[in-house]
């Protein structure tokens, strides 16, 4: 099949699929016309990658794991346990990732939460705040009470 059925069949565009062919992640054949040539393997291979994607490996993790994956059940899994480490790797940067945004996360809920209540209140107009002074600081490492936010704090204030 051609690039332009394997991209209707994967739902992947036509680029993105030479984007993995440049990534050493696909590797058609090529007709002596030069168009590339893929088969049904390509079809659930192209899958295969989309999988790892979304499960958050970059491209070139994913090379380097695919080889060692193999399809249970129509599933992909892992065909030796000599891949499991590559595996909890990304599984551990991923989890220092959502880490980090957490923090960053209970940071902004700290700052919406530290804003006045009444709508009319301008801190720059000398208000005083229920909360810190122009000479205090105010702490970001402090945790928000909240982990959700009204959505009346959200709009702005001035």
């Amino acid at each position: 099949m051609r690039i332009g059925l394997l991209s209707q069949r994967t739902g992947v565009s036509q680029r993105l699929l030479r984007y993995y062919e440049e990534q050493g992640l696909l590797n058609p054949t090529r007709r002596p016309s030069g168009y590339r040539e893929y088969d049904e393997e390509d079809v659930r291979r192209v899958q295969n990658i989309r999988t790892l994607l979304a499960a958050g490996l970059g491209t070139e993790r994913i090379a380097d794991l695919l080889p060692c994956m193999t399809d249970v059940n129509k599933r992909l899994a892992p065909a030796c346990l000599g891949v499991l480490p590559g595996l909890e790797e990304e599984r551990d940067r991923l989890t220092n990732a959502v880490a980090e945004l957490i923090a960053a996360r209970t940071a902004l809920d700290a700052l919406i939460t530290a804003a006045p209540e009444e709508p009319d209140t301008c801190l720059l107009d000398g208000d005083e705040p229920g909360g810190a002074t122009a000479d205090e600081p105010f702490d970001v490492d402090t945790p928000a009470t909240t982990t959700t936010t009204p959505r009346s704090a959200l709009r702005l204030r001035r």
